[in-house]
């Protein structure tokens, strides 16, 4: 784990994305900046809070998925965010205690409150990495990875929630592709990806609140979206909104589409 992250780097003036969306899903570790961004945007968009929800449903589905249906026990999760039970590592840990999972967050908070993420399974292991998705090669070449991973065996990368933060001049389809790019065959690569196709007004206010606050998103249509699967082999229902995505039958109540912006999927590496 990096040694250089205190609470003294966090900065609580100004919101970041990351607690914003655990301010709004119910979480409790985030400041008044992030409460002020999550209720303007909220004011904007009142579903945001039932499309976030959905969202981490559906990381819970795919990881579910990929432990029991395709036998994956190594996860590379790419944009952790604040950590809120069950995280990963306990959805995969609990099909499989020997599962192994590294977290990547450039959130100093993130690294702070880790704690949580690195209390796995005795059999399993978890790692945390504080890095930035931009810099692919330093998370690859990180000691967190090559002492927690095995890269000669199948790895699921988890991309959830944070390419509409990459913006074109920092090409996330190439950022994805070189993080997808060194593991084997087998592998797999789960993604949500944020997308205005079905509530583009509302979308876009939303868009233009985090945009005010530093944070600019990049939205993507579904022939957009299909460009991180190029070359893998789509799990059945393919790109699909993340509520259409293996559906547990678990919602409380039905959801809108358009009160959905993000695609989800899952793919196999041939």
């Amino acid at each position: 784990m990096s040694d250089n992250g205190g609470p003294a780097r966090i900065d609580t003036e100004s919101a970041h994305s990351a607690r914003i969306y655990d301010y709004i899903i119910g979480g409790k570790d985030y400041y008044p900046a992030d409460q002020a961004a999550g209720d303007a945007m909220v004011r904007e968009w009142p579903a945001l809070p039932v499309h976030m929800r959905a969202n981490r449903d559906f990381m819970h589905r795919a990881v579910r998925h990929l432990a029991e249906e395709a036998g994956i026990r190594q996860f590379l999760d790419i944009g952790t965010g604040i950590p809120t039970s069950p995280n990963l590592h306990e959805i995969a840990q609990a099909v499989a205690p020997e599962s192994r999972v590294v977290y990547v967050d450039n959130d100093p908070l993130v690294l702070t409150l880790s704690r949580d993420l690195l209390a796995g399974t005795p059999e399993g292991r978890t790692s945390y990495i504080e890095a930035d998705m931009l810099d692919p090669a330093s998370i690859l070449a990180s000691p967190q990875v090559r002492d927690t991973l095995d890269l000669g065996r199948p790895v699921a990368l988890t991309v959830i929630a944070i390419v509409h933060f990459v913006l074109d001049e920092d090409d996330a389809v190439r950022i994805v592709r070189r993080l997808l790019d060194p593991l084997p065959s087998g592998s797999y690569l789960a993604m949500s990806i944020g997308t205005a196709e079905f509530a583009p007004e509302e979308v876009g206010r939303v868009a233009r609140e985090y945009a005010a606050r530093g944070m600019p998103m990049r939205l993507r249509t579904h022939a957009e979206a299909e460009e991180f699967f190029e070359g893998l082999d789509l799990v059945d229902p393919g790109i699909t909104q993340v509520h259409k995505w293996h559906p547990d039958g678990t919602e409380t109540e039905p959801v809108r589409d358009e009160d959905i912006a993000m695609y989800g999927a899952v793919a196999r590496k041939p």
